[in-house]
């Protein structure tokens, strides 16, 4: 494991922008230039914004959610001035070049950057914080707004509205996150609206990246038995599931392992059989019933089966932890896009772009965070999403592009020091206080369609 100064000077040496420099770390330029050549997309030419500056483009306009594009650009050093530094000339870039540029680039290299930092950051993070010799993940979907333009309706739909029609289109988004760390290991997103467009269907896109000797916890809405064999069935893996049931199941007691607690044979459907030949006639699981003050009882649906080895209590307290990744949407939603209306891109390959980037800039925040977590020995959900962002563009905007290059390993320690000072949260709170509810009404004004309404004459 290479020491601090010794990264810093790897990173002076690497063809990463000045204000990024702090990210090096976790995504050298190296591997930056791979994944541009594999996806066919490297600047064979040394342009004045290549394609390398556009990756950080994108990473960028996730972290600065309120700037705009050609500001990132100019202020963040992303444009190559063939080293005439002191010519601000030089530095500057035609606005219409930026968008070009984007789409020249594409979504592919951020897709691919994206996946495969992904797999390797949240995989070794659940491995160093298992529960009983299992990485603790956790898959659940959501949905992002995008530019209300004729290009994003089409391709990706919009929730219908009795109001003619939704404001803006949305993209439907499912990822697996590594629960303790809030790495996010892979991701699938697609169309809102239409045939297998469900946070199911994308969920099947990630099973095969759930990592062996792996538990996931999932929600009631991913309760299908040929998805849930498919993550557990395959013989090697040692990969488990945690599920709630649905009220109306049927299910029959093999045997009594405790109070609300046995192993029980669950019937498969002849339909499900039928569109699934490989599925067994029935599946035998654990199920747990417990009850939380103030609310109803439940049951989970565990492949967990040995009760001395996995207690009732703990696989209870686990299935709770499933609320991280609704903590991670959170924190991406409301602090790193600062909760505007809709993303920035009005064409779909731009909009697809901008997911990639966001969901790494994402982890990118996330690495930091856990970095500073490991030296202090605290878990991570302890440290603050929201003030360790606000450094981290502090650092950006105006530390790193400031600092002449002889300070600059000064500044990234003082970065490291200011982040081991962040606000350190409470821990989690054992269950939910309060039942779930709507706190915003929708108006009840018709949507604006965008058409100028025209004067009645008087």
């Amino acid at each position: 494991m290479p020491t601090f100064r010794e990264a810093i000077d790897t990173l002076l040496q690497a063809d990463i922008p000045t204000s990024f420099k702090q990210f090096g770390n976790e995504l050298d330029a190296d591997f930056v230039q791979r994944a541009l050549s594999e996806t066919g997309v490297a600047s064979v030419r040394r342009r004045k914004f290549p394609a390398e500056m556009v990756v950080w483009l994108v990473i960028g306009m996730a972290l600065f959610r309120d700037r705009c594009i050609q500001e990132i650009v100019s202020h963040l050093g992303l444009v190559f001035s063939g080293g005439k530094e002191s010519d601000s000339a030089c530095r500057r870039i035609a606005p219409s070049a930026i968008p070009q540029a984007r789409y020249r680039l594409g979504a592919k290299p951020l897709e691919r950057i994206f996946t495969e930092t992904g797999r390797s950051w949240a995989g070794e993070a659940a491995e160093q914080m298992q529960w009983k010799g299992l990485g603790l993940y956790g898959v659940d979907g959501t949905t992002l707004r995008i530019a209300d333009t004729k290009e994003n309706r089409e391709r990706f739909g919009a929730p219908s509205s009795r109001r003619a029609g939704s404001g803006y289109p949305q993209v439907r988004l499912v990822a697996l996150m590594s629960l303790r760390a809030h790495l996010l290991a892979t991701a699938a997103f697609g169309p809102y609206c239409g045939k297998q467009t469900g946070e199911l269907s994308l969920a099947r896109q990630l099973w095969d990246e759930v990592a062996d000797n792996s538990l996931c916890v999932l929600d009631k809405l991913f309760l299908s038995y040929a998805d849930l064999y498919t993550l557990s069935g395959q013989p090697g893996r040692n990969r488990h599931w945690i599920v709630p049931a649905k009220t109306n199941l049927k299910s029959k007691r093999i045997r009594r392992l405790g109070k609300d607690d046995a192993l029980v044979e669950v019937q498969l459907h002849a339909t499900v059989r039928r569109d699934n030949p490989d599925l067994p006639e029935s599946m035998v699981v654990r199920a747990i019933r417990y009850r939380l003050k103030g609310f109803r009882p439940r049951t989970l649906f565990t492949t967990l089966l040995d009760a001395e080895e996995y207690p009732a209590d703990e696989i209870v307290a686990l299935y709770h932890e499933r609320w991280e990744l609704e903590l991670g949407y959170d924190e991406i939603k409301t602090h790193m896009l600062e909760r505007e209306e809709a993303l920035r891109s009005k064409k779909p390959e731009g909009v697809e772009q901008e997911i990639w980037g966001v969901l790494l800039a994402y982890n990118l925040v996330r690495c930091k965070m856990l970095e500073v977590s490991r030296a202090f020995e605290l878990e991570p959900n302890r440290i603050s999403f929201r003030h360790s962002l606000q450094l981290i563009r502090v650092f950006c905007l105006v530390e790193a592009w400031t600092a002449p290059p002889t300070k600059l390993p000064r500044r990234l320690e003082e970065l490291a020091e200011m982040v081991s000072s962040l606000l350190v949260l409470p821990e989690r709170r054992p269950e939910r206080r309060y039942e779930r509810a709507v706190k915003i009404k929708m108006s009840n004004y018709k949507r604006n369609t965008g058409r100028r309404t025209r004067k009645s004459s008087t």
